[in-house]
């Protein structure tokens, strides 16, 4: 199963942050799973994939040129994808991956994930997206989706709702039935 991570690539984090990423990354390779995510270094991308890399995962890096330009291009990945633009990138790790994980992260965190979400909602996709709200980091953006359902602009039934789990134990309690129910 292709999973795809998304998450911040700041160094400037919390290590806790960082230690749960790189916890994820080993489960997802101890798993037999594939990570997914952006390739760039830094932060929590980096630490997921040395989680990954540390036990021998295999590990797929969708990165768009304007952060090779950057300078970031990570040389973790077992297999580099490159693409023009940030739109592409999210793009082909939405169709290459069968679930989501959401750690925290900034401004393209919340558009990958709300991406799949919007993109779910409209049946494009049934597949699962897991937000992991570590230490309460996800907190408001959870109030505010309350808040969105309570006056209506959120239907009462949805069709597709993301998961929200305290941490990456429960995360991966959750990949696993999912793999089960494949």
């Amino acid at each position: 199963m292709n999973i795809c991570v998304f998450c911040s690539s700041s160094n400037n984090i919390a290590d806790h942050y960082k230690k749960s990423a790189y916890q994820l990354g080993e489960l997802i390779a101890e798993s037999g799973n594939t990570l997914v995510y952006g390739g760039a270094k830094g932060g929590l991308m980096d630490a997921v994939a040395e989680g990954a890399q540390n036990k021998k995962g295999t590990i797929i890096g969708v990165i768009a040129q304007a952060i090779i330009k950057m300078n970031r291009k990570s040389d973790l990945p077992t297999e580099l994808i490159f693409v023009e633009t940030m739109s592409e990138r999210k793009a082909l790790m939405k169709t290459m991956s069968d679930s989501f994980i959401v750690l925290p992260g900034s401004y393209g965190t919340l558009d990958e994930m709300l991406d799949i979400i919007a993109s779910g909602i409209v049946g494009e996709h049934k597949k699962p997206l897991i937000l992991v709200n570590q230490n309460g980091f996800y907190n408001q953006f959870i109030e505010q989706t309350e808040y969105m359902r309570s006056e209506m602009f959120i239907p009462t039934d949805e069709k597709y709702k993301p998961f929200i789990v305290k941490d990456i134990q429960q995360c991966m309690k959750l990949i696993e039935l999912s793999n089960k129910n494949s």
